[in-house]
């Protein structure tokens, strides 16, 4: 529920493959040393006692170890699918990058926890959410999605959070290490002189774009349906007859129902208004609030705890269905909406200030933009593939200037909205060049320098980390060095 100044209307990145890191018995033997952190962040080894698994009690095989965490040979099987799904190509022998990779992200994750780097359920939970959404626009229904992964939407939801923080605890913490990597004018200049032309960064086309959603109206009888339920909810958990975790795990349309519906320590800032606002005035856990209407539905809270200028709370999320009537009635107002702005009754810049429900972007007058996580700045400027499904295609054959027929989107709030937008720029392919795409290349050059400064914090992070592997992996070809001890 974390506000926010813009939209992120990047598709989700791909999830780094994460091994669970649960203990899991070996063959009958002896386990390696285990690692022990100090407070600096070094790794020493310390001697564990022997430990006999019996044979018949093997569930899995532990091939490395890295500190004290085990790299199940599940772990590298379920990576090597994934991959295969995505069709990617691996440098080099999988059966030895594979592990390596996830070793990699364990040092990362190890990291992470020392610097006390946190990432908060919300922002896990748009994550899933926004990936959930991009499935669904790409089988083309939540039954075909479900059908397709045998599995329901909140099963999917339950079983992508852990990957989900740890992928975005190892981005941030790469963020991290190379936050005072910097290059300097002349350093760019230099490294593109004596390039060859083939070499030379080609940026793809870019476009502007601007937006008006609308929310289709839902019916008042559809409303009250979802707060008779919720007030059904609360009277169960006052009688006593169940826990207000247990209801939130079987009910709750967020992502945080695997936790029994906790979001943890949140500050005000951090959380929709109308949702803070009723949190916060909670003082009583047995007590639990009143139907709250956020951006994201209505909500049920019960308080856990307060700590300092943080809340912790318990909630469950219901949402009204939007009828297919309403739907279509919402998309032929856009049409006309759209039809008037052609005609010249108003600009599209005036519409979006005044008639779209989107709030990222109607203060900015409909323009659509994003955080570069590289430049860390905001941008305007979208490549395509970086525009949600339903938007690359309505702006596919637009010219500058034109406006798109009324379509059906899910926005990043997980709320199905009708929309029109207009092409207000398109910078066609090109080659780079300093004076028009200094930022481009610039680019290029500070990525290369993050790469190399990465690779030797990962080396150096190798030699004082403990690692075991089984004798089949030690002739192996690596990435990095100093695995094999």
């Amino acid at each position: 529920m974390k506000k926010r100044l813009t939209i992120i209307a990047a598709t989700a990145c791909a999830l780094l493959a994460y091994a669970t890191g649960n203990s899991m018995p070996t063959r009958k033997g002896t386990l390696p040393h285990a690692m022990t952190a100090t407070a600096t962040g070094d790794s020493v080894v310390t001697p564990t006692p022997s430990v006999e698994v019996p044979e018949g009690s093997i569930l899995d095989e532990v091939i490395w170890i890295v500190g004290n965490e085990p790299i199940l040979k599940s772990d590298v099987e379920n990576m090597r699918m994934q991959a295969d799904l995505e069709n990617m190509k691996w440098d080099g022998d999988p059966d030895y990058l594979i592990p390596e990779q996830i070793a990699v992200n364990k040092l990362f994750l190890h990291q992470a926890e020392l610097d006390s780097i946190e990432i908060t359920d919300t922002e896990v939970q748009r994550a899933v959410e926004q990936q959930i959404n991009e499935w669904i626009n790409i089988i083309g229904s939540q039954e075909k999605l479900e059908e397709y992964q045998k599995k329901t939407v909140a099963q999917m939801r339950a079983d992508m959070v852990d990957d989900f923080r740890n992928s975005e605890m190892i981005g941030q913490m790469r963020q991290k290490l190379v936050e005072d990597v910097v290059v300097t004018p002349s350093e760019v200049r230099d490294y593109f002189r004596n390039l060859p032309e083939d070499s030379i960064p080609f940026v793809p086309t870019e476009v502007e774009v601007e937006i008006i959603t609308k929310r289709p109206k839902i019916a008042i009888e559809e409303i009250n349906r979802v707060k008779d339920e919720l007030r059904n909810y609360t009277d169960r958990v006052t009688r006593g007859e169940i826990t207000f975790a247990t209801l939130a795990q079987l009910y709750s349309e967020d992502g945080s129902r695997r936790q029994g519906g906790e979001i943890g320590y949140m500050g005000r800032g951090e959380l929709d208004p109308a949702f803070a606002a009723a949190a916060f005035n909670l003082t009583d856990p047995k007590k639990i609030s009143k139907i709250v209407e956020s951006e994201f539905g209505y909500h049920i809270i019960q308080l856990i705890d307060k700590r300092g200028d943080k809340i912790n709370v318990r909630h469950i999320l219901k949402n009204p269905k939007v009828t297919e009537e309403s739907l279509v009635e919402t998309q032929q107002k856009l049409d006309s909406l759209a039809d008037d702005i052609r005609n010249g009754k108003f600009s599209f810049e005036e519409a979006a200030f005044y008639v779209s429900d989107d709030k990222d972007t109607r203060s900015n007058h409909g323009l659509m933009a994003y955080k570069n996580q590289q430049t860390r700045t905001i941008t305007s400027r979208f490549r395509m593939d970086q525009l949600p499904t339903e938007i690359q295609q309505a702006v596919a054959n637009l010219k500058v200037g034109e406006i798109s027929p009324a379509f059906r989107m899910i926005n990043n709030r997980g709320k199905q909205v009708c929309a029109i937008v207009k092409l207000k720029e398109r910078i066609d392919a090109h080659t780079a060049t300093i004076s028009e795409d200094y930022q481009v290349m610039k680019n290029v050059v500070m990525n290369k320098e993050r790469a190399k400064f990465l690779h030797n914090w990962v080396e150096e992070k190798i030699k004082r980390t403990h690692v075991w592997m089984k004798d089949k992996y030690k002739n192996g070809k690596y990435q990095y060095q100093g695995w094999v001890k």
